[in-house]
């Protein structure tokens, strides 16, 4: 075959094969995917004890918690229970380094994404699971109510994290003159705080929550400011450079999501994939057409899922809300035909 004619040859192989990988079909499987199912387990990095989010439950050994019930969803999704997990404590300082060192597959630990976080440090983020902010909590007795009336005055915070920065631009921003009283660890800060060492602590709304549910005598004697400082959108975190796990994360929190809207529950999920006869109903639970093999699973991944944690409200319910010892509202944490801000992306 002549040079040329040998080299247009390739060139229509190589436009060939270039359209064929645009076609639809099964996703390929990452390295992330594949570590996943040789072990048959989900290595999940999560908070020693945040309650609400991860914390020790009742039955020796056993984890409960928002941010656990995402990772024993994808572990349904993924391996078909959502007993098939194993939990990574982390402190707050070593949670992205234990992510790029490969500790751990998801980085749940009530993480802020952020634009570092989802560029230049190794991570990717998947979808916001929780839409938070950073907030202080007061005495009661001080009769502090507005963020105003804090002007000049002390405010414990931690230096891990992004609170102390936001504090500062806060401050700097609204001419406040905050004192801060820094601190690396936040029980230290708390316990700064409980000794008034200062007029308020400033973190996320819901460490604060907690912070007021299990680390004071009397939880009426303090109160959270109603005004909020940032965005704090909490979510899992996964390595960045592989797409494949990304999307599974992704798309597994966005079925809780849409479980929600469609009213699956964890009771009722096996009965509506046999009846129900709406058209997106009937793709996310396997029943028409193969959702799974678009994210390398099998078709029954989001029944799975379900049937391991119920859907979105449910786990926000028994773990942060109304079913749960912090009752926290739903807010900007409802469904957005709902007021809030959980939207699913359509599953087709």
């Amino acid at each position: 075959m002549h040079t040329k004619s040998a080299t247009a040859w390739w060139r229509r192989v190589a436009m060939a094969l270039g359209m064929l990988a645009l076609l639809p079909g099964a996703a390929q499987a990452g390295p992330t995917l594949e570590a996943v199912r040789a072990r048959d387990a989900v290595l999940c990095g999560i908070s020693p004890g945040m309650l609400g989010f991860s914390h020790p439950g009742t039955a020796p050994g056993s984890w409960e918690g928002m941010d656990v019930d995402i990772c024993r969803a994808v572990a349904a999704a993924v391996l078909g229970s959502g007993d098939k997990v194993k939990f990574v404590h982390l402190q707050v300082d070593e949670r992205l380094p234990a992510l790029r060192e490969g500790r751990f597959d998801i980085l749940a630990f009530a993480v802020s994404v952020t634009m570092s976080r989802d560029t230049s440090m190794g991570a990717q983020a998947t979808v916001v699971t929780y839409y938070d902010g950073q907030g202080f909590l007061v005495p009661t007795a001080s009769k502090l109510r507005t963020t105003r009336q804090l002007r000049g005055k002390p405010i414990c915070v931690t230096t891990t994290g992004s609170s102390e920065q936001t504090l500062q631009e806060y401050s700097n921003a609204q001419k406040m003159d905050f004192r801060l009283l820094r601190f690396a660890r936040f029980k230290e800060a708390i316990e700064a705080y409980m000794a008034r060492r200062c007029a308020a602590i400033s973190a996320d709304a819901t460490s604060l929550a907690v912070v007021r549910r299990t680390q004071t005598p009397l939880p009426a004697d303090h109160v959270i400011l109603p005004e909020l400082i940032s965005k704090e959108p909490l979510g899992p975190l996964v390595r960045r450079g592989d797409e494949e796990w990304a999307s599974i994360v992704s798309w597994v929190v966005r079925g809780l999501i849409a479980a929600e809207e469609h009213g699956l529950t964890r009771a009722n999920v096996v009965q509506q994939a046999a009846s129900n006869p709406n058209a997106e109903v009937q793709r996310m639970l396997g029943r028409s057409g193969d959702t799974g093999k678009m994210i390398g699973l099998e078709r029954d991944w989001l029944l799975n899922a379900l049937r391991a944690t119920g859907n979105y409200g449910e786990i926000f319910a028994r773990n942060v809300g109304a079913d749960s010892p912090l009752g926290l509202p739903r807010g900007l944490n409802a469904l957005w035909n709902h007021g809030g801000l959980q939207y699913a992306l359509p599953i087709r």
